[in-house]
């Protein structure tokens, strides 16, 4: 009898056991069944949050682009002459605005819409860049050297600017711009070499040293600094034929008296008009 009864014993703790291990798997089941739709709805929330600019942005070859505000986009001043310069403009608009169709769109035509916003993308960011929001934000991205820094020895590692040498689209890729050498170089990066340098426009350099004069006073200091050739100790004159004859691009006016005679300097005024009407010429030519 007392075997019988450690038998019955036995097969109670037993099944008392798997009952067991059966609600610990339903739990463990129930808990991953919950993470995983958790996981989906965060999925699904962050899909629906990203917008066509924050994608585009985000690519890689991007890194130059601010992200446009939805403010400035909706604003039809800010776009005023694009529908003339970007085919499929509406569609291309809706796009970028995530807005839906107001037409249907045929199949052939996606791939021509979305040459044609990025294109839009790329004008609409050659002004917002000039606004005081897109300045801030193209403050932080040299900041943290999102442009690079310029080759250049004597220059100390000074930050690049992007910047286009024309201002319509299809003529030239993006550049970068030193405010210490006040030089232009070619993008590190063959990725970077597919943007259009009209996406930065003439002006952006420009004005965003005009609007941080603190980049000027940095470099004005680091521009003291210039390599001059030796030999054997003794450096090359200027007026020598292997003397150097870049010097005086770096050489800015310290006093007023010196401002002064640039200005009345008949000579140099010559040289800077013929230099204008050749770039005229080219730019007609072209």
């Amino acid at each position: 009898m007392s075997r019988r009864r450690d038998e019955e014993l036995r097969d109670e703790d037993m099944q008392s056991l798997k009952t067991q291990s059966n609600e610990e798997d339903l739990e463990e089941e129930e808990e991953e069944e919950e993470e995983e739709e958790e996981e989906e709805v965060e999925s699904s929330d962050s899909g629906a949050g990203e917008t066509w600019i924050s994608s585009f942005c985000s690519m890689v070859g991007h890194e130059y682009f601010a992200e446009v505000l939805d403010d400035f986009v909706d604003d039809d001043f800010n776009l005023t002459g694009l529908g003339q310069m970007v085919p499929h403009y509406k569609q291309a608009l809706e796009l970028i605005s995530d807005l839906e169709p107001s037409e249907p769109v045929k199949a052939p035509t996606i791939p021509l819409i979305e040459q044609s916003a990025e294109l839009l993308y790329g004008l609409i960011h050659a002004r917002f860049i000039l606004s005081r929001p897109g300045l801030q934000i193209m403050a932080q991205k040299y900041e943290c050297h999102h442009f690079g820094v310029c080759p250049r020895y004597y220059c100390d590692g000074t930050g690049l600017l992007p910047i286009g040498r024309y201002d319509l689209p299809g003529y030239e890729t993006v550049r970068l711009y030193c405010p210490c050498c006040m030089d232009i170089y070619m993008p590190p990066n063959s990725r970077y070499l597919n943007i259009d340098g009209a996406y930065f426009g003439t002006t952006f350099a420009g004005l965003f040293l005009k609007t941080f004069p603190e980049i000027e006073q940095e470099c004005s200091q680091r521009r003291q600094k210039q390599f001059e050739l030796k030999i054997y100790g003794f450096r090359i004159s200027e007026l020598s034929k292997s003397g150097p004859r870049m010097k005086w691009l770096r050489q800015m006016p310290k006093t007023q008296q010196q401002l002064e005679e640039v200005e009345n300097d008949t000579a140099l005024k010559e040289a800077l008009q013929e230099q204008q009407k050749n770039e005229d010429e080219e730019m007609d030519e072209s």
